[in-house]
């Protein structure tokens, strides 16, 4: 059938014809026109039930999600934040090495690296002026140098803040050391000569230093508001090495907060400090 003979078709007809015989056959007869006024009825309906599913209802977002428009102000906010978030990524990787560090310079604490430094320490002059006075701390500090005292070490420590004594050591507690209370910005000394393993900013201490010493000593102080002395860097006892302040997520007001470790365990810096 050509489309000439298409066109001579003036309607259709649909015939019904039962499954069973108990019903007769019915036949039912469309014009051309009532068929295209059904189609264009229908594509009506399907046309505005389109638009308005996809322009009052939220289903348009669903199939065609469309960009916003972003103001000015709000494309700047937006890139700040963007900025911000690189500075963030930046400092977290930056945390990541420091943390790093810090766990090396811990080991370090406990090597036979600090022995070694002991002669060249040792062979260094003193301070011109000691912030423990002259020749009285002197006379006491060789009083106090037998073996059989302060632990039978070799070594001894200085208190390294002029201040009071605001947290003892408790271990069972988590706290590993003292904490001495001074105003911000108050010279933090060296308790005893060393070699610097770690200074840097930490987290939750804040600015912090770690002194490797011989036979197998650390100390640390923590809170610092500014470093003087920076990782390698050999100090002489009572040099000053840092400030104290309130830095780091962990501390409640301006404090040092001192420890001192022997071969990777905390000691009660009170039973070693010489001047207390």
């Amino acid at each position: 059938m050509n489309l000439k003979e298409l066109k001579k078709i003036k309607g259709f007809s649909i015939l019904i014809i039962p499954v069973g015989g108990s019903v007769e056959t019915k036949s039912h007869h469309f014009s051309s026109g009532k068929i295209t006024a059904v189609v264009v009825t229908f594509t009506f309906i399907v046309f505005f039930a389109g638009f308005f599913l996809l322009n009052i209802t939220p289903v348009r977002s669903v199939f065609f999600p469309r960009q916003q428009n972003l103001t000015p102000s709000e494309k700047q906010l937006i890139d700040e934040l963007n900025k911000r978030l690189t500075f963030l990524t930046t400092q977290f990787e930056n945390l990541k090495s420091t943390n790093q560090q810090l766990k090396d310079a811990i080991m370090l604490g406990d090597s036979t690296l600090l022995d070694s430094l002991k002669i060249k320490i040792n062979s260094e002059s003193k301070p011109k002026a000691n912030h423990l006075g002259g020749d009285i701390y002197s006379v006491f500090k060789k009083l106090f140098s037998s073996d059989s005292v302060k632990g039978q070490s070799s070594i001894h420590f200085s208190m390294p803040l002029n201040g009071f004594i605001s947290r003892g050591f408790s271990p069972a507690t988590g706290h590993m050391g003292i904490d001495i209370v001074a105003k911000t910005g108050t010279p933090i000394y060296a308790a005893a000569s060393g070699y610097v393993i770690f200074s840097d900013y930490t987290v939750k201490d804040g600015y912090m230093m770690i002194i490797g010493h011989s036979d197998g000593y650390i100390t640390v102080y923590k809170h610092c508001s500014s470093l003087l002395k920076k990782a390698r860097d050999i100090v002489l006892e009572g040099e000053i090495i840092a400030l104290s302040g309130n830095s780091g997520e962990i501390t409640t007001g301006p404090h040092l907060h001192f420890e001192i470790w022997k071969d990777g365990k905390p000691i009660n810096p009170i039973n070693l400090l010489i001047n207390y």
